[in-house]
């Protein structure tokens, strides 16, 4: 009887072990397996050490075993406050300034930001899309989901100019969505991703020669502009196995003209300061500022250190982003935008704060504008 119970119990083990593997890798979620010749890629990589990518600094991202049941209670609780009262719209794009005189040498920058870290941007006449998560859930593969806090998100890819390039700073969820990438293939026919990342991409239908992956500091001229890869302080990774296994980063951007950074997520550290220095002054610069908790404070920054590290890399203007779109931690959904700017007057960082949707012009920023308040 008992070697009966024990033999059912195994099989029911091995079986659920079969069903989660295959589960791994059926699921397109996870995004595409490492493969022995991207391996070999890996290892030239200077920032591949041993196993998976390292940051420069010493980071911890293990939150320790004790904290998690209160962690757990935390996520379940007082979940009101983490969201908007209401739905936030998306204002529509209004194409025609986002499109006018586009061509004209030395035209000005523009961007329009939609919410968390999707950001549409224009400089030396080309239309780049970054971080283009546009779905409506950071958790497909979890039984709860974590709905955007704009509706019909999706419906933004059908309102896009056509796009030049698309960048990925990394590949978590809240960055890199399959839904948005199959409905974006069609429109767009460059990538530029961090190391790795391009897995995901070719398993999802994109092909290779449409993909090119960077390395910290590695650049590439396009159309124009000098397009530089930065580090950031973070990690990776969309399955059981694949933690610090694609690179993470950020993005600068130079034209003739201007010059612009996107930091990427990550914690605060010297690397900023770096990015300022080798670059020089830059017009705009857009800070990760949001998700952010005392359990993991090396992998994203508190806003007060969003601000300092827009004054570390030598912004003119700095945009936050990374909020107003998911909440990913337990502050409130107004508390990133609400210390940050805070903070930016303490050090007199001029800042920027538009509306989810709203196309901005270098040289036209709006005033600052509590917008968030009406939610």
């Amino acid at each position: 009887m008992v070697y009966t119970v024990l033999t059912t119990w195994l099989a029911l083990a091995l079986s659920a072990l079969i069903v989660g593997i295959l589960y791994l890798k059926l699921n397109p979620q996870f995004g595409g397996n490492i493969t022995s010749e991207r391996g070999k890629l890996y290892r030239l990589s200077p920032n591949w050490k041993g196993k998976t990518f390292k940051n420069l600094s010493y980071t911890a991202i293990d939150i320790p075993p004790s904290k998690m049941p209160g962690l757990i209670k935390a996520q379940l609780t007082n979940t009101e406050i983490r969201r908007p009262s209401k739905p936030i719209p998306i204002l529509p794009l209004d194409v025609q300034t986002f499109e006018a005189n586009k061509t004209t040498p030395n035209s000005p920058p523009k961007f329009v930001w939609y919410g968390h870290s999707v950001l549409l941007l224009q400089i030396h006449g080309q239309n780049l899309l970054i971080d283009p998560m546009l779905g409506p859930n950071t958790t497909p593969i979890a039984p709860i989901a974590n709905k955007r806090f704009s509706p019909n998100s999706l419906d933004v890819i059908d309102q896009l100019p056509p796009i030049d390039a698309i960048l990925l700073t990394h590949d978590h969820y809240d960055h890199l969505d399959l839904a948005s990438i199959r409905k974006l293939k069609d429109k767009v026919n460059k990538y530029f991703v961090s190391l790795g990342t391009g897995r995901h991409l070719e398993r999802w239908g994109i092909p290779k020669e449409q993909i090119t992956e960077f390395d910290w500091w590695d650049q590439t001229n396009f159309n124009g502009i000098d397009i530089t890869f930065t580090p950031s302080r973070h990690f990776s990774g969309r399955g059981l196995t694949d933690r610090f296994k694609t690179l993470w980063g950020g993005w600068v951007f130079q034209s003739p003209h201007h010059q612009i950074y996107w930091t990427g997520d990550g914690g605060y550290d010297t690397h900023f300061k770096e990015v300022g220095q080798r670059f020089g002054k830059f017009d705009w610069a857009f800070v990760e500022c949001g998700q952010y908790n005392k359990l993991w404070p090396q992998t994203h920054m508190f806003p007060e250190e969003s601000a300092q590290s827009a004054t570390d890399a030598n912004a003119s203007i700095a945009i936050p982003v990374h909020w107003g779109g998911f909440a990913l931690a337990l502050h409130t959904w107004k508390d990133p935008i609400e210390r940050f700017t805070t903070k930016a007057k303490e050090l007199n960082l001029t800042y920027c704060t538009p509306q989810i949707g709203e196309v901005v012009v270098m040289g036209q920023e709006p005033k600052e504008q509590a917008w968030y308040d009406n939610f």
